[in-house]
């Protein structure tokens, strides 16, 4: 794989974006982190954004809202120890720079600073994982509002059942550039998109809900009639099921766990518990445990933020790191955590790749970007057929955790009762809780179909949001609790 030209190309739109109208050269970066490096500190950054951002949506048949919006910045980082002094602003200038640097550099002492830039920076070496194409710009607005309509059409069309269809359309492009102290620039173009469908149906008084959505990095054009109607189908399709479903038993029992999707129980009750600043500060329940068993045998766990056109991958992260895939987990063993450059250097390991902040007005933090469950051997079909009485959890809906012991709650929107091997009757009202770390010990079978979710994923940690993905085969895990409306 060539890796220059990417660096190259993404480089030079990052610097004719954010450098260039501001009149800011390399030279200006280097003296203000030369500025800030004149008091003993271990690290700082500079962190450059342009981002804009535009969305549609339907209800009712009327796209009754549209908004689109520009936000631009920096954000002067410094960081000494585990201190970290921050600023940031909405304007870029030389002169914003220097007034940041000088502020930044407070935290430290006088004296014994590093050598002066010669704003000579180094490339940080980045990988191609998506295109760098404005997905805004690629198709005019009559195009995505018709898009919507033809959403709504083929949804109604599908089922006289059907009340309400809501849909709504959203496109993003972000610029970043990250300067460091030890000299290196890093530079990524970030598209993204996502297509959002929740139908209402009604019969009988009886009122149920179906939602689907997808997206990632790439161009609006990847939604093609095909792609919409297979969107808009798996949305009336389950809010049709909701429709047949009975109250879900409650109790201990065997659960299945679907491919895709389901991989957010994962995400939330193990791959948290996994990210280096809970760890380094003692707060994980997976905290000293390297090179011990967490999970059952079989059990894989990654972090891969190299996944083509995925939306919880990057080029490089925010620090300006190389993004790879990370093995966590490997046959039930835990073998790392995730780590941006902070939380390494303090528990002197090597950065992960996975320092991601929400904008420039955000410090970086150790986050996940795709986190998934490998492969195992078994057909999905003899796992279920495997289950004298349980649940089938088909999908998730909403969920949370307690990182600090890996308790967690999950309520599944399609989820089926299982006797002597066979599907019976969708049930609702499924909630599932357990211990995270402890349900990894009672994985008893892993299906060979991992799947990726459809690209919908969005990760909220200390007040940031940052896209994300999951994934995962099917699973069987014992012992789970059950909470139904039965």
């Amino acid at each position: 794989m060539n890796t220059v030209e990417p660096i190259i190309k993404r480089l030079a739109l990052a610097e004719q974006t954010l450098l260039q109208p501001a009149g800011l050269q390399h030279a200006d970066l280097a003296r203000a982190l030369s500025t800030m490096a004149e008091h003993r500190i271990d690290d700082a950054d500079l962190y450059f954004q342009y981002t804009r951002t535009e969305s549609w949506s339907l209800d009712e048949g009327i796209v009754k809202s549209g908004s689109f919006s520009i936000e631009q910045g920096v954000g002067v980082r410094a960081v000494q120890g585990e201190k970290t002094a921050f600023s940031y602003s909405d304007g870029i200038s030389a002169e914003i720079l220097m007034e940041a640097a000088r502020a930044t550099r407070s935290i430290a002492r006088r004296g014994g600073g590093g050598a002066a830039l010669k704003g000579r920076f180094r490339r940080r070496p980045m990988a191609q994982h998506y295109g760098a194409s404005d997905p805004i710009a690629a198709m005019p607005a009559d195009a995505k509002v018709a898009l919507l309509h033809e959403v709504e059409r083929y949804a109604r069309a599908r089922d006289p059942r059907i009340r309400q269809v809501m849909a709504s359309l959203a496109a993003e492009w972000d610029v970043m550039l990250v300067a460091r102290l030890d000299g290196s620039i890093a530079a990524d173009v970030r598209p993204l998109i996502r297509l959002s469908v929740s139908v209402i149906v009604e019969q009988q008084g009886r009122r149920e809900q179906g939602y689907s959505g997808g997206g990632g990095r790439f161009n609006l054009a990847y939604f093609s009639h095909e792609q919409l109607h297979q969107h808009v189908d798996k949305a009336v399709d389950l809010a049709l099921l909701n429709l047949e479903a009975r109250p879900a038993p409650a109790g201990q029992m065997s659960v299945v766990l679907g491919p895709g999707w389901p991989g957010i129980l994962l995400h939330e009750a193990v791959g948290h518990g996994l990210e280096g600043d809970f760890n380094r500060k003692g707060s994980s329940v997976f905290t000293g445990r390297i090179g011990e068993r967490v999970a059952a045998k079989g059990v894989t766990v990654v972090d891969d933020g190299t996944l083509p056109d995925r939306r919880g991958s990057l080029n490089v992260d925010d620090e300006g790191e190389t993004t790879r895939c990370t093995v966590l987990i490997e046959d039930g063993i835990l073998c790392a955590y995730l780590q941006d450059r902070l939380n390494a250097r303090l528990m002197q390991v090597k950065p992960t790749g996975n320092g991601r902040r929400e904008s420039f007005a955000h410090l970086p933090m150790p986050r996940m970007t795709n986190t998934l469950m490998r492969n195992g051997a078994m057909d999905p079909q003899e796992i279920i057929a495997s289950i004298d009485r349980g649940l089938y959890a088909v999908n998730f809906g909403g969920g949370q955790v307690d990182i600090t012991n890996g308790k967690f709650v999950f309520s599944a929107s399609e989820a089926w009762w299982v006797e002597k091997g066979r599907l019976c009757h969708p049930v609702k009202g499924a909630t599932l809780m357990g211990n995270g770390p402890e349900a990894l010990t009672r994985v008893s079978m892993i299906g060979n179909d991992m799947r990726l979710d459809p690209g919908v994923g969005t990760c909220g940690k200390d007040g940031q949001s940052v896209p994300v993905g999951v994934g995962q085969p099917t699973l069987r895990i014992e012992g789970l609790t059950v909470g139904g409306t039965a």
